[in-house]
């Protein structure tokens, strides 16, 4: 959450909350702190975007409690004559289905939810977002729960070429198959939609390749290369494998692999695990492929006994 706050800072106000006392920290880099334990008042703030920056294994709770403060929130405003229009919702997880999943049945029906992954953090960011990839899914907008096969339609900033039905401005409902055009006659539609787009500009102006993406294909993608080279590097750090005086590049990487990946927390290797659904075919798909390997090893050895 610091990490994103410190760039988002530059492009809008901002406020943070944690359970942990940031004031000093938040002063620092020019955002406004709200305690965790006054919900009310971080949503009296005004906020137009909520992005939820928690761990994977914390984010079901947190959007169980942070849920009902944004209805309480609503009705307050509707009680004092406001527009009944929610915050956007967007959630930052290194797996996608969980998240869209917990928001769509959480969340409000007047709050937009945008499921994004950037593919990097404070230490591959250190230097700035250019080239880094953020990838993202529009969930919902004005109460339109959006086809994300259709995905590509949305975002003009993107490297995958201009269609026709990129350059059209519209965008298709999941289910009911109904095309809708970003001008549509709603307030709250329009607004929502620009909403959408002036925070994945941020990204963008920040040189990040935007890659619009589904939650499921992002989680088939990233159990054989995320979650996967996290394995690895678990695995291999259980051999205590360490520094030797004739080490090889290959050798030298594979230590490196092993540095940055028992550098995360086990936490969060356990939530790339347990939620997303691809992972543990990965794993099976491993131990398949290290047994065939041994095979192979062994059988080369007995056919060169046999040959004496």
């Amino acid at each position: 959450g610091l990490f994103i706050a410190r760039t988002f800072a530059k492009h809008g106000r901002v406020v943070v909350t944690s359970r942990s006392d940031y004031t000093d920290i938040a002063n620092g880099m020019g955002v406004t702190y709200v305690p965790l334990s006054d919900p009310e008042a971080f949503l009296d703030e005004g906020l137009d975007v909520i992005v939820l920056a928690v761990s994977i294994l914390s984010f079901d709770s947190t959007v169980q409690k942070l849920a009902p403060q944004i209805q309480k929130y609503l009705d307050k405003k509707a009680d004092q004559g406001g527009l009944l229009r929610g915050p956007l919702v967007v959630d930052v997880l290194s797996v996608k289905e969980h998240p869209r999943q917990i928001l769509l049945e959480m969340l409000p029906s007047e709050c937009d939810i945008l499921c994004t992954h950037p593919m990097f953090g404070p230490d591959s960011g250190k230097n700035g977002w250019h080239g880094l990839t953020f990838v993202y899914e529009r969930t919902r907008i004005d109460n339109v729960l959006l086809d994300p096969s259709h995905e590509t339609s949305f975002h003009h900033f993107t490297d995958m070429g201009d269609s026709d039905s990129e350059a059209d401005g519209s965008f298709v409902e999941l289910g009911s198959g109904a095309v809708h055009d970003v001008h549509e006659n709603s307030e709250a539609h329009v607004e929502g939609m620009d909403r959408m787009e002036r925070f994945l500009s941020i990204w963008e102006e920040e040189g990040c390749r935007m890659v619009p993406l589904s939650c499921a294909d992002h989680d088939e993608y990233a159990a054989n290369s995320q979650f996967i080279t996290h394995l690895m590097g678990r695995i291999l750090g259980s051999q205590g494998l360490s520094k030797t005086p004739i080490d090889t590049k290959g050798f030298e990487s594979v230590l490196k692999l092993i540095g940055n990946t028992m550098a995360d927390s086990f936490d969060l290797f356990y939530g790339l695990y347990k939620y997303n659904k691809n992972s543990a075919e990965t794993i099976r798909q491993l131990q398949s492929a290290l047994s065939d390997v041994v095979v192979q090893l062994e059988e080369m050895e007995k056919q060169e006994q046999e040959s004496k």
